[in-house]
């Protein structure tokens, strides 16, 4: 199993960081031990000062593929669900200042939470899903689908022509604006639809 992450794919949120709007899917991974699945605490890492979350629509990958066309890619998900990619954004900017890789910053232990998956044919409307991450009872990120610069079939496409896709491998598609600081204690709950599909502690 294997994690496939997408940045800058809401555009407000590139803003908001201060990158540059991408004309392709820009693409990192996760090993399988960043992953926190429901019922997994999650602790605070120590090699940083700055950890932000990001919340953001995740799919899970049903069917084995490779140079997936686009207009077939939708046989390829069929669950969804809130994902949290973790960031130690002090380590990843400076990181950045070197031109260094940020997978330090990006795909340590327990950096992408998952909560439960849920059917996209559960969904009232899977073309265009709502989403929201609150900190502490506060909604912190609302965002739909529609708002990505790459839909998840175009990610698909894109990414299967470089990484065979498996059955497992989890889609992190990007997350909207409202990022920011997370700090122990604060409690992390995901809705797609008004329907809780995820809780978290930072311990």
């Amino acid at each position: 199993m294997k994690i496939i992450c997408i940045g800058r794919n809401y555009s407000e949120h590139a803003k908001e960081l201060g990158n540059a709007i991408p004309d392709e899917p820009v693409i990192f991974m996760k090993p399988k031990n960043a992953l926190v699945i429901p019922g997994m605490n999650f602790y605070y890492p120590p090699f940083t000062n700055e950890l932000h979350y990001e919340g953001e629509l995740v799919f899970k990958i049903c069917k084995n593929g490779k140079h997936i066309s686009r207009k077939y890619a939708w046989q390829y998900y069929n669950e969804v669900t809130i994902g949290i990619d973790f960031t130690a954004r002090d380590l990843q900017t400076e990181l950045k200042k070197k031109g260094l890789p940020w997978e330090k910053s990006k795909a340590f232990d327990q950096s992408a939470v998952v909560g439960d998956f849920m059917r996209l044919d559960d969904l009232t409307d899977k073309e265009n899903i709502s989403f929201q991450l609150t900190k502490n009872g506060i909604a912190v990120q609302d965002g739909q689908s529609e708002n990505m610069l790459f839909n998840i079939d175009s990610i698909l496409e894109d990414a299967s022509q470089y990484f065979t896709l498996n059955i497992g491998d989890l889609i992190f598609t990007g997350t909207p604006a409202g990022v920011g600081e997370a700090i122990t204690g604060d409690v992390f709950e995901g809705f797609i639809e008004n329907r809780k599909v995820m809780e978290m502690v930072v311990k």
